[in-house]
């Protein structure tokens, strides 16, 4: 794999997709960092070589044009405070500013370039947009997972004016490599934890799982639908009915296969879809309307953590109830600190996808999981299988 630690960057100039898709409030101040602190050891690495930096990233969904609310300058003051240095903003991603500032930029000093997404070119994957922002540049660093999966100017189009400088930034290589641990190399029993509120996002996991796990722990609001096809009865819990018999198909093929499938055998009720409603816990397969899960209950939470103790790799992704409300939190809570304790037990333990990054942030256990993926989208495109442009751009 050509990542940044196979090359000295002296005196060159170095094109780095990021990913600074970051949210910002009303101020314009950011609200989670994450995204931005990760490239913090790719740029500095470059800068530490004597080589100057270029910066590329989108920011927000505009709608075809400058929108002041979308603009990366919103991310200098953070970005210099971090990298001790002034980054320089070119107010366009190409064109002259652009190209005056990056022609001027000397070893050691770093260039953002203005939001990609202001050119429709960029979601277009437009070969004459990708080749103004690749003559900005000496080589090209892809460093942003979390848009891999798309075939944009700026992420899989522009490594064909790179073919022999094109390599993974540290974030890239890092997804890649823990991704495969569980993937491609997982030491066993393998442990696949999927929650979330719909089992119709997860299917594509879920049958490309099947072949590596040897146990599958279902949970969240998508639990409701296998219990449904068990027989049980669910009250007015979510339920995807036309989900019901792929439901019943994956139990049948986990059997036939040999994984052991988990479906909560309780949950935590309440009689309204709020954290103020009257609240209960039964069998998650005797619920009576008004009656509707939104947690799994303790008994289910010992069950899981007996195979989550003996497990040797775990891959979780998605909530086991609405832990937004803290009445119904103690089920992601649990799994959370228990996938903790495994990683302390010297189990390898991913977490990712958009809700189980934000649980395991709100208990403050990133730091304690072996590994949290920024990729979101990307990462369940990458476990289930499915070629990544902005990888394979680089890999070919």
């Amino acid at each position: 794999m050509q990542t940044i630690d196979n090359f000295t960057f002296k005196g060159k100039k170095a094109l780095i997709r990021v990913d600074f898709n970051v949210p910002l409030d009303s101020q314009y101040q950011i609200t989670d960092t994450n995204r931005i602190d990760a490239t913090i050891p790719t740029i500095t690495k470059i800068l530490n070589d004597g080589g100057s930096v270029i910066l590329m990233s989108h920011l927000g969904r505009p709608k075809g044009g400058p929108e002041e609310k979308y603009s990366l300058k919103h991310v200098i003051p953070y970005l210099s405070k971090k990298l001790d240095r002034p980054v320089k903003f070119a107010d366009d991603c190409i064109g002259q500013s652009a190209t005056d500032l990056a022609g001027s930029l000397q070893p050691g000093e770093v260039l953002l370039l203005e939001n990609l997404r202001f050119y429709k070119e960029e979601e277009k994957g437009d070969r004459a947009f990708a080749q103004k922002l690749a003559a900005l540049g000496d080589l090209y660093v892809n460093d942003a997972f979390g848009t891999a999966h798309r075939a944009h100017a700026s992420t899989a189009i522009i490594a064909e004016f790179f073919p022999k400088t094109k390599m993974f930034g540290y974030v890239m290589a890092n997804e890649i490599i823990n991704i495969d641990k569980c993937m491609k190399d997982a030491k066993r029993p393998f442990t696949a934890i999927l929650g979330g509120a719909k089992v119709s996002t997860k299917i594509e996991i879920i049958n490309h799982l099947m072949d590596k796990v040897d146990n599958l722990i279902i949970g969240g609001g998508m639990m409701f639908t296998f219990i449904k096809a068990l027989g049980g009865e669910i009250g007015a819990s979510m339920i995807e009915e036309d989900y019901v018999e792929m439901a019943k198909n994956i139990l049948d093929k986990a059997k036939a296969q040999g994984v052991n499938l988990y479906v909560p055998q309780d949950a935590v009720l309440a009689d309204a879809f709020s954290n103020d409603a009257n609240k209960r816990t039964s069998s998650a397969y005797d619920i009576q309307v008004p009656w509707m899960g939104l947690d799994i209950g303790p008994a289910s939470c010992q069950k899981f953590n007996l195979v989550i103790e003996q497990s040797g790799t775990i891959l979780w992704n998605g909530p086991m109830g609405v832990f937004e409300m803290n009445n119904y939190e103690a089920g992601t809570k649990f799994i959370a600190l228990a996938l903790a304790k495994a990683t302390e037990n010297g189990t390898f333990t991913l977490v990712g996808g958009g809700d189980s990054v934000a649980a395991i942030n709100k208990y403050d256990l990133a730091d304690k999981v072996s590994y949290v993926s920024t990729g979101g989208g990307a990462m369940l495109e990458y476990i289930e299988g499915k070629e990544l442009p902005g990888i394979k751009a680089i890999m070919d």
